[in-house]
């Protein structure tokens, strides 16, 4: 079985919980025999080919000479976007980047030209970057030879629509986060508006927890029998041994590790902290990523007078996050709305106990987590205390913890979604 494959991004770049996944996915569907395809905006070079055959979008010449090509490009919608989607961007350069907008003809006289050089991000120009992927995507749903297009997140839907209508070739749509997720009630429109046409038109929509799957059925009207739950898993890669990592402090370490945005609940964890330090002085709380909210969360622990228990350690990556689960003794994810979370089960398995808020796709899987509503400061609070406090809780935690992350395979999720392959074939 032959897939071509669309994502955003793919790690060792950007490499958010999309990155992530989309890397999981394609090793544990190698292990079951599909060959895939795998075409990001912009290759860096470095990316890991051992079980997929990257594309480089930006290598890829749009051939405007076709009259073809010429008459599906003339069918193309270009939406003008009057705000920015920035999900893993420092402070600095979202404020840079946010006040400024393009018009939909400025974008069409970027994105209508032989090469184009993606910059493979979520910055201003992004609109611009997914309608020419979209026009790539056309050209190698005609040339390529495959079963099925499978696209992930609404970034790629149009590519994967497009790639679609020029193979005639069945599309499978991965939502891993909905705009509701991102945004809450106050959600882009139109960014709505492709994840809804992307999932109208694709023959299976996998979904990765079911309360994203109620979601998708509620808020966008998709056929309950068109979407299928798939949950993530995680295969922690081998590397860096950070058994002989020690704390250089005394207290006990209390992590949040994750975009600082709406939907990650940045600001509860700031309040989590406050209360219990409280209780107990001897604990310190670093939040590691970025996001829109840095300033808001920074200027939150200051006026709490808490900053000298509080650390931000900016967007950290591979090594940089074992070292930290190393020296951590809670991991602690308040999410207002979590499509699944990857991060806690990886948290598990470097032995971390972890506090999870209810509203998370990854709570329906897990049995061996403390799961406490987002909200629910005083509940949270007194989780994190009792792991810090009492060793017989926090060690059950980790041993149980353990065995069943480590159950949790991608080759068993990929599994899955082989089968949903074979249904739309």
């Amino acid at each position: 079985m032959k897939v071509l494959m669309f994502g955003w991004e793919f790690p060792p770049h950007i490499s958010g919980g999309l990155g992530t996944a989309s890397y999981g996915l394609t090793k544990g569907l190698f292990k079951h025999g599909v060959e895939i395809l795998f075409v990001v905006p912009k290759a860096f070079g470095d990316e890991d080919q051992s079980a997929l055959r990257i594309v480089n979008a930006s290598d890829i010449r749009l051939p405007f000479e076709d009259k073809e090509f010429l008459q599906f490009m003339n069918q193309i919608e270009y939406i003008e976007i009057g705000s920015n989607i920035i999900p893993y961007v420092n402070p600095e350069l979202f404020n840079k980047e946010v006040p400024e907008t393009e018009t939909a003809e400025e974008i069409r006289s970027k994105v209508f030209s032989s090469y184009y050089q993606f910059a493979g991000g979520y910055g201003k120009n992004l609109m611009e970057e997914v309608s020419r992927y979209a026009l790539i995507a056309s050209m190698l749903g005609k040339q390529k030879d495959f079963d099925l297009i499978h696209a992930h997140d609404w970034l790629c839907y149009p590519a994967g629509v497009a790639a679609k209508h020029q193979s005639g070739k069945p599309l499978v749509v991965h939502m891993h986060a909905t705009e509701f997720d991102r945004s809450g009630e106050n959600i882009n429109t139109e960014v709505f508006a492709i994840e809804k046409f992307g999932m109208e038109n694709a023959d299976r929509v996998i979904a990765v927890s079911n309360m994203t799957r109620d979601i998708v059925i509620e808020k966008y009207g998709i056929h309950p029998d068109k979407v299928v739950t798939v949950h993530n898993a995680v295969d922690f890669p081998p590397g860096m041994d950070t058994s002989d990592i020690r704390k250089n402090f005394g207290e006990k370490l209390v992590t949040f590790l994750g975009r600082i945005t709406f939907q990650k609940g940045p600001d509860y964890f700031v309040d989590v902290a406050y209360k219990l330090l409280q209780k107990d002085p001897n604990i310190r709380f670093v939040m590691a990523g970025s996001g829109d909210m840095m300033e808001k969360v920074i200027k939150m622990a200051a006026s709490k007078g808490i900053t000298d228990k509080f650390h931000f350690t900016g967007f950290l990556k591979g090594p940089e996050i074992r070292k930290l689960f190393a020296i951590s003794d809670v991991f602690v994810m308040p999410s207002i709305s979590e499509p699944f979370g990857i991060v806690p089960l990886e948290a598990m398995q470097s032995n971390v106990p972890v506090v999870i808020s209810k509203q998370s796709g990854v709570s329906e899987i897990l049995t061996h987590a403390i799961k406490v509503d987002f909200w629910d400061i005083d509940g949270m609070a007194d989780a994190i205390y009792g792991l810090c406090n009492y060793h017989s809780i926090s060690n059950m935690f980790i041993k149980y913890g353990k065995e069943e992350v480590t159950n949790l395979k991608w080759k068993n999720a990929a599994k899955k979604v082989k089968e949903v392959y074979e249904q739309v074939i």
